[in-house]
């Protein structure tokens, strides 16, 4: 872990110059690599796999904001709403309103932030307009919900300008978004990752997610 501190303060240099919000994703990693980086002084940090997030927890200081931004089952929401900060991609009204509904057991509010579908791939999961709109419309009605904004992934790919062209048009989506709310909580526009987090910046990013150049490459869960 040592040999990517350098990694982790030039990325913090470039973050704050665009006042983005950097989450270290710490998935597959073990709670010593996330000492090692909560040591100087990073908080956020992003889980992929609710078992293993719900292992780490416990073992980790309790300042620590969770973000889970895996694919989440809505089976699982119950496991990670006591604690976590941000729930990324949520993708679906259905999981919305079961975490409006895990919210309500336990008396919390819970922070979202929706995800919409930008890239070519099809495996990539996220709502287009039409569904983004019906979601933000019955969020209104969910006592327990908080929507902090929207997120998306890029198409994995060395075309730089048609990632670029993807993150423009979330960008769009979301001053389109923003223009029709009132809710002073919609703020995030998360994009960007490892290897194309610089380009989401330039195209209006204030949160991403970082974890091969913070940690190294990870091994693959079998």
């Amino acid at each position: 872990m040592a040999a990517h501190v350098g990694n982790y303060q030039k990325l913090l240099t470039e973050l704050a110059q665009k006042e983005a919000t950097l989450v270290a994703v710490s998935k597959t990693k073990p709670v010593e690599d996330i000492l090692e980086l909560y040591a100087l002084g990073q908080r956020d940090f992003g889980e992929n796999y609710v078992q293993e997030l719900v292992e780490k927890q416990p073992q980790l200081p309790a300042d620590i904001r969770w973000h889970f931004i895996g694919h989440l089952q809505r089976n699982k929401v119950k496991y990670i709403v006591p604690f976590c900060y941000l729930i990324h991609g949520v993708d679906s009204l259905s999981l919305l309103k079961e975490i409006n509904k895990q919210g309500q057991k336990i008396g919390k509010k819970i922070h979202c932030l929706l995800q919409v579908h930008i890239a070519q791939e099809e495996t990539k999961f996220g709502m287009n307009e039409a569904e983004l709109q019906e979601a933000l419309a019955a969020s209104t009605a969910m006592p327990n919900i908080i929507i902090d904004g929207l997120m998306g992934m890029a198409s994995f790919t060395e075309n730089t300008k048609l990632v670029a062209a993807e993150f423009e048009h979330l960008q769009q989506i979301y001053r389109r978004a923003k223009s029709q709310l009132t809710d002073a909580e919609f703020q995030i526009l998360s994009m960007g990752m490892s290897g194309d987090y610089r380009i989401a910046l330039e195209h209006g990013s204030n949160l991403v997610r970082v974890g091969s150049l913070l940690f190294g490459p990870r091994e693959k869960r079998s």
